[in-house]
Order: structure tokens, then sequence, then C-alpha cells
């Protein structure tokens, strides 16, 4: 794929106009929530280490928001965003970041560590790799309940998002067997941001080309436009239905890029000025912006009302975060087992 090419997004699948906004709304909120996260962090809200999403919000919400409620989503470190497309309320997910007693991990878990039962939301790693195993586990019992134990309700799908440097180590290659093997009901997203913390892609990988490495288990690899949400959506929307279908898994490789640095304790030194802005100038929000307007979906000044919308709900989120009361120290071992 070309990447200096300014590819439009799709129109090949019409959207409804609430599904268009949906996704436009999604974005927004995980590009400003991110936001004022570095805000937090910078002011010594939040300890440890913060990985942002900003630049990659196309993915989320083109892949997470063509799932059901039913489906699984596995995340990585960077899982704030995977957490609020999949509907884990903001202000559990900021809570979560304080280390409060209100988050959706009652503190415990952190920013690498966002989970939500309800959501079907099994979490974030923050070692590479480490959720493509169980991501494959929550296939296999989908598939389990529906051939061993006779459910009649239809194939639950989940989605294992991981990055670029993952796709060289063993889980990748051991699970992909599997499932490909057992025709699990999963899609293998992976989130090419370029950059493995300090490494370019084409550095470290003998095959640069992901998707391609989909051929040796003999299931479809696909590689997609990341920063275009509408393509982003096409392509899963294909391969949630051939997992529904027992068909199996999928491979897809989104071509993207975080307009921050690895973390937000990292100086971001390493990558060139001209490869930051070239990436920036394709800023999967803007894109559909210009969409919508294009297409006559709503006009700017109803685009503006989505922005300050959305800025009222982080605001509020961070509220109710600064709000919310400490965990108790008597309480240390109270979640440890459910």
């Amino acid at each position: 794929m070309d990447l200096n090419q300014q590819i439009e997004p799709s129109s090949t699948s019409k959207l409804k106009t609430e599904k268009i906004l949906d996704l436009y709304e999604d974005m927004v909120l995980g590009r400003y929530f991110e936001d004022m996260c570095a805000q937090m962090y910078y002011r010594g809200k939040m300890f440890g280490f913060v990985h942002l999403y900003t630049g990659q919000e196309a993915i989320s919400s083109g892949v997470i928001r063509s799932l059901e409620k039913t489906d699984y989503v596995c995340s990585t470190y960077r899982d704030h965003v995977h957490a609020l497309s999949k509907g884990v309320s903001p202000r559990e997910v900021m809570a979560e970041l304080f280390g409060k007693e209100t988050g959706c991990c009652k503190g415990r878990g952190g920013s690498m560590h966002i989970f939500s039962q309800q959501h079907n939301f099994l979490g974030g790693f923050a070692f590479i790799g480490e959720g493509i195993p169980v991501a494959t586990g929550a296939a296999f019992q989908s598939l389990y309940r529906k051939q061993v134990l006779q459910e009649t309700s239809h194939l639950s799908v989940t989605v294992c998002f991981f990055g670029d440097g993952t796709s060289n180590n063993g889980q990748f290659f051991e699970c992909l067997n599997m499932a490909a093997l057992w025709k699990l009901p999963i899609i293998f997203v992976v989130e090419n941001n370029q950059w493995a913390i300090g490494m370019a892609h084409h550095r470290s990988s003998s095959v640069p080309e992901i998707h391609s490495k989909a051929s040796a288990f003999g299931m479809p690899g696909e590689e997609i436009d990341g920063m275009d949400v509408l393509a982003v959506r096409e392509a899963t929307e294909r391969a949630i239905q051939r997992a529904r279908n027992g068909e199996g898994p999928t491979l897809i490789e989104a071509l993207t890029y975080r307009f921050r640095g690895h973390s937000l304790a990292d100086p971001d030194e390493l990558r060139s000025f001209q490869e930051k802005e070239a990436w920036t100038a394709r800023d999967p929000i803007k894109r559909l912006a210009n969409y919508i307007i294009e297409e006559n979906i709503i006009d700017k000044d109803s685009l503006n009302e989505i922005h300050e919308k959305i800025k009222n709900v982080v605001e509020d989120c961070v509220d109710f975060a600064t709000n919310s009361p400490e965990p108790k120290v008597e309480d240390l071992h109270k979640y440890l087992f459910i």
C-alpha cells in the first residue's frame, strides 16, 4: 500500500447516518480522553507507564463498534480507547487510571490492565504478546459452548489487538496455528504503527508485510488503511462474518501511526519530524470529518457540537475520578479471588 497516497474514506459500503456519527463520536472521545490523560499524567494524577492511543482511533472504532455486546475484545498496554469503544464507562476508566476505588478494576489495575467482565473486555496486557493466548482461549470457549454445550445463541467472536513488534514473537505463530487448525472465531488485528517502542518495523522483521504471514496457516490476511475508519469497518465486517459462520480466523494488518511517543515517559527523539508530519496529515478524525461534510451528513456546526459534548464528558470523568475515594489499605486482598 502506498502510504503517501491520500486515500479518501471508503464509501463502497453505505452506512446509515447514525452509524457514521457513532464512529465519529467514538473516535473523538478516544482522542480527547487520551489528551486529558496526558495532562493528568504530567500533573502527577497518574503513575507508572501510560501509553496513549492518539492517532490510531480509526482502528479501535472501526473494529470494536462493528461487534456485538456478546463478542470479546482483548487488548494490549495501549488499552484505554479499546475499553471506551467496547462500552466501558469513561468515568470508570479515568478513575482506574487515577487508582481510585470507583475504577473499573477498583483501582488495582491501572493504565495497562483495564478490564471489564460486564463488557466482555478481557483486559490490557503489559507484556508483549501476552494477550494473544488469552484471546485464543476466549475464542475456543465460544466454539465449545456452541459445539459441545449446544448453546443456541450465535457464535461469539473474539478480537485480539496487538502491535507490529508482537508479530515477531512465538505466541503470535503458535496461536495463529491453533486458531486456524480449530477454525476458531477470532480476528487477529495487528495495529502496525511502524514502531515497536524504539525499533522501526522494517528493521525488525524479515517479512515486513505482516498480513502475508497468514498464508502459512491457511487463513486470510488483509492489509488495510488504519487511518480510514470506514475501510477498517468494512474489513472487520468481512472477518466477523467469516468467524460467525464457522469459517475460522482472519489476520488484519492495519497500517497506522501513533502521534505521541511510545509512552508519556518517551521523549520521542527517534522518529523524524518529516515522518511524523506525513502521518499526522492523515489524521483519521479529520478525514472522517471531511467525509461527513462532503456527503452532507451533518454540517460543521453539528460537528462542533459533538466536540463540545465530548469535552464535557471528559471533564466530567476527571471530576469524578478526582472526587472518588482511594482504595482502603484493609481491602488490599479483597479482589484477588472472585
